[in-house]
């Protein structure tokens, strides 16, 4: 019952996002019938569409499971766009350095592109919990440090600048390309590799005791201690595995998309996955449900874009609200619980 109860929020806030996303358009001289039937098409209305869907949710779905696990620790991983860079930029190297058997490339790629996330992860969640430093602050700045880091690395100065005109890589292997799944698109096996990775951290989350002492430092840390949790190692833990599953979806753009490392490449993927997080509630699955929503919004942003009938930042407004509306339940509630202590207690919440 709880699960249909979150799930009936879900759908009602999203409804509600792209009602009044549909006023804004109205009242802007839009078509909203024409915008609206552009989104759905430039979407969904054919498998080459559908394809190109999955594709912008690939890496979204990524870097939501990289921002939720860390949320459930009571943490903000703001810095997966750096790490979704350095992740790729990795598996790029990975792809046209070493030399190795098809499926064993890929396999090495994909751990190369997680490990140097789980790296960039690894230093701010050290610095909070062993100095106190607040991740918001370190994973925003380091996040900076790898996009640029990665600019230079492939800039005609650069060690690794691999094209006459363009500031990318030379291409990988053909042994460590992600196969496509739909010739003539670019969607690749990367997809499955994250819905797989989401049911693991589903089952990591909410069947194994590390799993559970994870979440239960995000829900009081002090009452976990009391518990016998161990709250620094497991607050890094927690930064380390969300830093892996951004540099994975990294990988797996290069691999399966780009088959180079870009600069550039990633339009806000690493923005995107701290909406999708939030739209799922901070749950595994839902992160799912909510990287193909924001997939579908990019995609139909363009469609909308190419026909004429608005530009493709009123899909970013439609984002927007529709996030606004699915955190506002959130809100509300925590606001009452303020409100409830400060009646009971006669002074707000610490």
């Amino acid at each position: 019952m709880k699960l249909l109860k979150e799930l009936g929020i879900i759908v009602v806030s999203v409804a509600l996002g792209l009602g009044v996303g549909a006023i804004i358009t109205a009242a802007t001289g839009y078509s909203v019938p024409a915008v609206f039937r552009e989104l759905v098409r430039g979407a969904f209305s054919d498998m080459y569409r559908v394809a190109q869907t999955l594709t912008q949710a690939t890496p979204i779905l990524f870097t939501s499971l990289s921002f939720l696990i860390a949320f459930r620790a009571g943490l903000f991983n703001i810095g997966a766009e750096g790490q979704l860079f350095l992740g790729g930029f990795f598996a790029a190297w990975a792809g046209f350095t070493l030399s190795l058997p098809p499926v064993l490339h890929i396999v090495v790629c994909l751990f190369f592109g997680a490990a140097a996330g789980a790296v960039w992860g690894f230093i701010p969640g050290w610095l909070r919990a062993r100095r106190g430093a607040n991740e918001f602050v370190t994973t925003m700045m380091l996040s900076y440090v790898a996009i640029y880091l990665t600019s230079w690395l492939v800039s005609p100065g650069g060690p690794y600048h691999g094209h006459q005109w363009a500031n990318q890589t030379a291409r990988i292997l053909s042994t460590a390309e992600l196969p496509r799944m739909i010739t003539g698109t670019q969607l690749s096996w990367g997809i499955v590799v994250g819905g797989l990775v989401a049911l693991l951290l589903w089952y990591f989350l909410f069947r194994m005791p590390r799993g559970y002492e994870l979440r239960a430092v995000g829900q009081n840390p002090l009452a976990a201690e009391y518990g016998g949790v161990d709250v620094a190692p497991t607050q890094i833990l927690a930064m380390v595995l969300a830093g892996a599953l951004a540099g994975l979806g990294g990988a797996s753009e290069i691999l399966g998309t780009h088959r180079r490392f870009i600069e550039g490449f990633s339009p806000g993927y690493g923005w995107d996955g701290i909406a999708g997080g939030l739209i799922a509630r901070a749950h595994p699955i839902g992160a799912v449900f909510a990287a193909l929503l924001m997939g579908a919004l990019r995609a139909g942003g363009s469609a909308i874009d190419r026909a004429g009938v608005a530009p493709s930042d009123l899909a970013a407004v439609f984002q927007g609200l529709v996030i606004l509306f699915v955190v506002a339940p959130e809100l509300i509630r925590y606001l009452k619980r303020v409100r409830r202590r400060r009646r009971v207690h006669g002074r707000p919440e610490p």
